[in-house]
């Protein structure tokens, strides 16, 4: 679905992308690991467009998505997450979902003045829509809580949900146990994994709780330095000693070593 090819984002003189090459399968929930300041994120506002390449290339499906801003990318049915949950605060849970289907009656003024019968039906019609995603969230207690009353977990679980009101492709998430007790973690995990079984949904997900990351993702790929290090499951990665080195350090990682012989 996604081949990112010898991709570069520099900022003067530092290289926070440095030729990175991967592909994400169709179907697949992909991991994306490694230390901070590898270059994850920053991957992934490139692919998303919210950064420009200085160079390199990424399409989907074939298609060269190189640059495209992120509402041309959202037609595409690509859309990401944030490490820091980015909500509607006074509006209610529901309302944050119904707001985000594109070409809504409401949006024009002539509907405004002559159309609200149209609105109206429009507005049940998404009201229905987000509650169903509510649904299967788990989180329908909460459809009217002011979604800036809702816990840091609650909050991933409505971004994911957002991804649900336009029948998303492909997710980019970041960081989503960020802040996240470990059963609101599960809950999102167990979301994620329905999502991609049951929908269809494909996913790349940056985490650095590995055990999350090894009940979710295959396969796993671990940048370092704004590179791809290596890839493949869960298990060969956490056995791997390029990636071991770059998490501790070669003093580390001996001292490590020297501990448990």
């Amino acid at each position: 679905m996604i081949t990112v090819e010898n991709l570069h984002r520099h900022f003067g003189g530092f290289h926070a992308v440095d030729g990175a090459s991967l592909k994400i399968e169709t179907g697949s929930i992909t991991g994306l690991i490694g230390p901070n300041g590898a270059g994850k994120t920053t991957l992934f506002n490139v692919i998303a467009g919210r950064l420009p390449p200085t160079s390199g290339r990424v399409t989907m499906d074939g298609e060269d998505i190189t640059g495209l801003p992120p509402h041309a990318l959202f037609h595409k049915g690509l859309l990401r997450t944030f490490q820091i949950a980015h909500e509607f605060s006074s509006m209610t849970v529901r309302e944050n979902l119904m707001m985000v289907p594109e070409g809504q009656h409401g949006e024009t003024l002539w509907n405004a003045w002559f159309g609200r019968g149209k609105i109206a039906a429009q507005e049940r019609e998404l009201a229905k829509k987000a509650d169903e995603v509510l649904e299967f969230l788990t989180i329908s207690h909460l459809a009217d809580e002011r979604a800036g009353n809702l816990s840091g977990g609650q909050k991933k679980l409505l971004e994911l949900g957002r991804t649900m009101m336009v029948d998303a492709k492909i997710v980019f998430l970041d960081e989503v146990g960020a802040g996240v007790n470990r059963t609101l973690l599960n809950t999102i995990g167990d979301a994620i994994v329905r999502l991609n079984k049951e929908r269809g949904y494909t996913f790349c997900v940056i985490e650095h709780d590995m055990d999350f990351i090894g009940r979710l993702c295959d396969p796993v790929i671990v940048m370092a330095e704004g590179k791809v290090l290596a890839q493949g499951s869960a298990d060969s990665i956490m056995k791997n000693e390029a990636v071991i080195e770059a998490y501790l350090g070669t003093g580390l990682k001996n001292k490590t070593v020297g501990e448990t012989a």
